[in-house]
Parts: C-alpha cells; sequence; structure tokens
C-alpha cells in the first residue's frame, strides 16, 4: 500500500530548509496548534510541530513528497522503505505501553498496550498511526482506536483509573510515579496474559526503571522492561497512545455532558474556571470525583492559597 503518513524528527536548520521549500513550491500555509509551521497543497499536508522539532506529512502524495523532496532535498536520508533495517526491534514481538491524562486536572489517567510483531507492525504504518499527542482531532483518535482494534493478531489492554480512585491510590502510593509503574505493571500482566511468550515491553521514559520493575515483579510478570526517551517513535507504543487517549476523551466527554459543565484539558485558567463551575453547581465533595486533587489547581479552585502560584502534577 501506498504511504499516507509519514513522520520523522529534523534539527532547526532542516525545518528551516523544509519552511523555505514549501514557500517555494507555492504551499499554503496554516495555521496549526503546537506546529512551527504547516502547510498544505491539493491533498498533501506538511506540519512540522515545535517539539523534536518533528515533520508530519499526510495525504495521497506523502511517498512521492519524501522519496523526491524530504530526502533527497532536506535529510539527505533514504530512509522511507527501509523501517526494519533501520529499526529492526520494532518490528519484534513486543508490549508498547503509553498513558494519557497524567498532565489533566480533570479526567481519568489511563494506560494502555498493545501487542505487535513484525506483521502488525507493517498493518499499523500503513494505517498512518501515530502517537496520538500530534492528534488534535477526537474524530480521528476515535477513527485510528477502532482500526488499530480490527489490526489481526494485535492484543491491547486499557486501565482507566478515574479520579476518585486515582485520588485515592496517589494518597496511597504518595507519589505519581508508583502510581504510574502501578498502572503500567497492570497493563502488561493483562497482555502477558494473552500474549505469554511476548520477551519485551517498551514504555515512555516515566520514572527509574526499578520502581516498575517492582511493580511487575508484584504482578508475578517476568519480561524483559525497556523504557525508552521519545517511546512513542515505536509503532506499538503510538498505538498504546491513541487507545488511551481515546478512554480519555469518552470520559471527558461524556462526563461533561452528564454535569453539564465542559471539562477543559491541562491544568489553565479556563479549567480552574470550570472547577470552580463544578464546586458551585454540585459541591465542593465533586471535584474529588472530576479532578485529581494533588494538582495545585484544586487549591486554586477551592480558594486555598497557593505558595508559588505554579501548576504541577
Amino acid at each position: 500500500m501506498p504511504v499516507a503518513s509519514y513522520t520523522v524528527i529534523l534539527t532547526t536548520d532542516q525545518a528551516e530548509k523544509l519552511r523555505g521549500i514549501l514557500e517555494r513550491d507555492n504551499f499554503d500555509f496554516v495555521e496549526k496548534p503546537y506546529t512551527l509551521f504547516a502547510g498544505k497543497k491539493g491533498k498533501l499536508n506538511v506540519s512540522v510541530y515545535e517539539k523534536g522539532p518533528k515533520v508530519l506529512i499526510q495525504g495521497k502524495e506523502t511517498e512521492d513528497f519524501v522519496r523526491f523532496t524530504l530526502e533527497p532535498e532536506v535529510t539527505g536520508e533514504a530512509k522511507l522503505g527501509y523501517e526494519e533495517v533501520l529499526q529492526p526491534d520494532m518490528f519484534e514481538p513486543h508490549f508498547g505501553i503509553d498513558e494519557s491524562g497524567k498532565g489533566d486536572f480533570f479526567g481519568p489517567l489511563v494506560i494502555a498496550g498493545a501487542y505487535t510483531d513484525a506483521t502488525i507492525a507493517r498493518s499499523l504504518m500503513d494505517l498512518g498511526i501515530m502517537d496520538s499527542k500530534r492528534i488534535t482531532s477526537a474524530k480521528r483518535i476515535r477513527e485510528l482506536s477502532a482500526k488499530i482494534r480490527g489490526v489481526p493478531g494485535l492484543a491491547s489492554s486499557v486501565v482507566a483509573i478515574g479520579p476518585e480512585r486515582y485520588n485515592e491510590l496517589h494518597s496511597s502510593f504518595g507519589n505519581l510515579n508508583r502510581l504510574l509503574a502501578w498502572g503500567h505493571a497492570r497493563v502488561i500482566a493483562n497482555l502477558a496474559k494473552e500474549r505469554p511468550k511476548c520477551p519485551r515491553a517498551l514504555s515512555d521514559q516515566f520514572a527509574r526503571a526499578d520502581v516498575l520493575k517492582r511493580a511487575l515483579k508484584k504482578e508475578e510478570v517476568d519480561i524483559e522492561l525497556e523504557q525508552r526517551t521519545k517511546g512513542e517513535s515505536d509503532i506499538a507504543v503510538a498505538a498504546a497512545s491513541i487507545l488511551a487517549r481515546e478512554r480519555f476523551i469518552d470520559w471527558i466527554d461524556r462526563t461533561s455532558e452528564a454535569g453539564g459543565i465542559v471539562l477543559p484539558l491541562g491544568a489553565s485558567d479556563a479549567v480552574i474556571e470550570a472547577g470552580k463551575q463544578v464546586v458551585e453547581r454540585h459541591g465542593a465533595t465533586t471535584l474529588g470525583k472530576v479532578g485529581k486533587l494533588h494538582f495545585r489547581t484544586s487549591t486554586r479552585i477551592l480558594g486555598h492559597p497557593d505558595p508559588d502560584g505554579t501548576e504541577s502534577a
């Protein structure tokens, strides 16, 4: 199948070179969140994101653009079609784990995992699977989640820790890293029951590896554990990130509708205002049913003094 989505990390100089090429080739520049710039020409979309910087190319002409413009004129490396040579471990059997909601005051903490092998990885690549943090459309998240679950041979697990349970566990564990490790271990244990011969689990770097290893030992799971910065570049982790995000946005939408108050993402002033509406309409005790109380956002919502005026998870 022709490639319809492609992403690669650029240097700052390469990003600027790409901007010049888009101007030269008469792309229409558009505003997109979290991008340095984004261009559109026909059905081809080129977005360069601040984080990385990283370019995301989408559309029917993706493959031609990568082969005949991006690689020869910008990166100087021919990688498209050589993924199995350049990233062989991505095509070996493994679990990919990621989470959603960690930095959001409202909503659950969701940890998801996906099992992939070479055949599954190729299928996910053909579907244009990428890290959910770069997908701003809830509709697209849901579409991709359905496609991920429909890939033959793929196994997945999603653990959603609602705010009430989250607050109990955070108080019990004492910090977020132990809570994350507990959730990651639960997901890996669930996947190991379905794919007991899987030799390796990969997650983004979030804490000391020994914290997660201890959590896995409690779950009686013996597996090679790998933590990697920018773990979402792995196709299994990217699939997990989309499954986790779907469960998170479903909770946000459902709870917003039930309570009659739109619950914004993040921990911004809009979140504080929504939190005050929750307290005013449903009472202060309700805040712990929809939000993560260890965030300093909660003290600002309830009117308590915040010692340094910063937000924290």
